[in-house]
């Protein structure tokens, strides 16, 4: 087994190096220096989307041959990934699939989950709602769809800064085959599994130095992948409380919600979906890693902006390790889920009022002339 993971975290990286290569001389797929919400100066493709999706669909291939996967269940779960992943690689390559158009294409995607996998929301630990949900096909296919599709917008709205969203999908993707496995669940544990090591590998190139950019195909796909192993995770598991799931994602849902709040309160409800600057990331990146006065080092700004994923990944980890330690347990994941907002809107607190312990600053001294 170890063998065949090595194997495919290389086959990763060996694609998402070629993929760096061939965009290259192609000139294709470059990511923009400049926009509201740009923090690189450098030419980067953001392709990476592309060697993740293959390894990923590599690995159901070979862990299906060697038996640890159905047939069918893996081809029905690449199935339900193809519409996001498709999607994802236009807007990155034309900038000619909105928005509006990426949801419902993940809506899409959820309900080929909802009519294949069997991913389907029945309960969320609520009392009546559940009630509603188990009774009628209609509500649990409304919130599957809106769910799971908000999830892969989410974690695209996180995607920005070097090893941020991959990092987050290999927590996610790690906590839910802990949680799958512990309670027997192997099939569900082999394929986020699968999708974890096809993110190494695209990791190598994206983590410190950000040569390879995820892009939305990458972004929504893994956002999507994640969402929907959650709804399989609760629903084929009946002791496993779908708090779990929420705990597992919160972080970037709640970035969302979060956002589109504080900008309906400041500019009107027009405002919820416009993109800006300060999200928690962009404060982290802005008012904590102050490396060179004014980045003119080129390198010290790459670094500058890897160094900011740690800071959010504290975070995850606040949300993932609860997950897993108490994955059966609603009131206790329920806990965690409140501490988590709490903890999220102190830190956004203490950084806009620049009330932050002067440790967590990292600074260096510009250089001598």
């Amino acid at each position: 087994m170890l063998v065949w993971v090595i194997l495919l975290i290389v086959w990763s990286a060996l694609l998402s190096g070629l993929m760096i290569v061939v965009a290259k001389r192609g000139n294709w797929g470059a990511d923009e220096a400049e926009g509201v919400q740009k923090v690189h100066r450098h030419w980067v493709p953001r392709l990476g989307g592309i060697p993740v999706f293959i390894a990923f669909v590599s690995g159901c291939l070979l862990w299906t041959h060697l038996g640890y996967l159905g047939q069918y269940s893996a081809l029905s779960l690449v199935l339900c990934t193809l519409p996001v992943f498709v999607v994802g690689l236009i807007e990155d390559i034309s900038r000619k699939a909105g928005i509006v158009l990426r949801l419902m294409v993940a809506m899409l995607g959820a309900a080929l989950g909802w009519l294949f996998l069997d991913g389907q929301i029945r309960r969320l630990d609520i009392p009546y709602v559940d009630d509603l949900l188990f009774h009628s096909a209609i509500a649990s296919f409304a919130v599957t769809t809106i769910a799971v599709a908000g999830v892969a917008h989410a974690v695209n709205i996180i995607d920005g800064y070097n090893g941020l969203c991959g990092f987050f999908g290999l927590l996610a993707f790690g906590a839910i085959a802990a949680v799958a496995a512990l309670h027997g669940d192997q099939p569900l544990a082999q394929a986020a599994l699968i999708a974890g090591l096809s993110v190494t590998g695209f990791l190598y190139w994206n983590y410190p130095m950000g040569r390879l950019f995820l892009g939305d195909a990458g972004a929504y796909f893994i956002g999507f992948l994640i969402a929907e192993l959650c709804v399989l995770l609760v629903q084929r598991n009946a002791d496993i409380s779908p708090w779990c799931a929420l705990l597992i994602v919160i972080y970037p849902v709640w970035e969302t919600l979060f956002s589109m709040f504080r900008r309906a309160v400041s500019g009107g409800l027009r405002q919820m979906s416009r993109a800006d600057a300060l999200h928690l990331h962009h404060l982290v990146f802005r008012r904590l890693v102050k490396r060179d006065q004014h980045d003119a080092n080129h390198r010290a700004r790459i670094m500058r902006n890897a160094m900011t994923t740690p800071y959010l990944l504290v975070l995850v980890l606040l949300s993932t390790a609860p997950a897993v330690l108490f994955s059966d347990s609603a009131t206790i994941l329920f806990g965690f889920c409140l501490l988590f907002i709490v903890s999220y809107g102190f830190c956004y607190w203490a950084i806009i009022r620049l009330r932050v312990p002067r440790f967590m600053v990292v600074r260096r001294n510009p250089p001598k002339r």
